[in-house]
């Protein structure tokens, strides 16, 4: 297993690291079930398991990656939280298995070209300002292999947070109040037009373009959770 950290600080905020991680928080244990669904939906049939690359950015604690290399795929993954690196770092180590970890900015991904057959993103991007979006997914175009698969998963603007807090300059939504999102310190809500700008004809495949919503309907107060789930194909 390898841990690589930058020379100097890539990370462009450190809310993740001095809110949630370093304080023993979000540190999940078990895969999101679009991770799984979409990795087993688009596996290679002329693949063997141990030649199939994966990578994740924003991969958090690892616990998408954690499932990928238990069931024998090659993993890589990167977040701007030391803690959460060095949770994924030990378990993988306590659990014998083999995984690669970043310390540092997805945005400049420091990793060669066309090497990886799937990329994942479980709502990490949507946490970026809109240059910051444009420049990863730039980035993952590089290192996807030709035909590989991204999963990029984004918050929506029928969510319910998006209904409070204050715009930034970087189209990212701060102080929210309401919904699942209050608390957080910045997130982008994508509609479908920026779904279509992200993902160019002449760059991308669409294969796959769904929009979720799910109402809490108890409570004092109804809540709409909004989420995107886009798969594509590097052309």
């Amino acid at each position: 297993m390898e841990a690589i950290r930058p020379m100097r600080s890539t990370t462009k905020s450190t809310y993740w690291e001095d809110k949630v991680y370093s304080r023993g928080k979000s540190f999940n244990k078990y895969p999101y079930d679009s991770v799984v669904s979409f990795i087993f939906n688009y596996l290679p049939k002329d693949k063997d398991r141990r030649d199939i690359n994966i990578l994740e950015v924003g991969c958090g604690a690892g616990n998408n990656l954690w499932f990928a290399a238990r069931e024998g795929f090659r993993v890589t993954g990167i977040d701007g939280s030391l803690s959460a690196i060095e949770f994924a770092q030990n378990r993988f180590k306590d659990e014998r298995l083999e995984g690669r970890f970043i310390h540092g900015d997805f945005t400049r991904l420091p990793l060669d070209d066309d090497q990886f057959d799937f990329v994942i993103d479980r709502a990490a991007i949507t946490c970026c300002g809109w240059d910051d979006v444009e420049a990863v997914i730039g980035q993952i175009h590089r290192v996807l292999a030709p035909k590989g698969k991204f999963m990029f998963n984004a918050y929506s603007d029928r969510h319910s947070s998006y209904r409070s807090g204050e715009f930034r300059l970087d189209g990212t939504k701060t102080n929210m109040t309401e919904g699942t999102l209050k608390g957080i310190e910045q997130v982008y809500f994508f509609n479908r037009g920026a779904i279509v700008k992200l993902f160019p004809s002449s760059l991308w495949t669409m294969l796959s373009r769904r929009h979720q919503e799910i109402t809490e309907d108890a409570g004092p107060a109804a809540s709409m959770h909004a989420e995107w789930t886009v798969i594509v194909e590097k052309k």
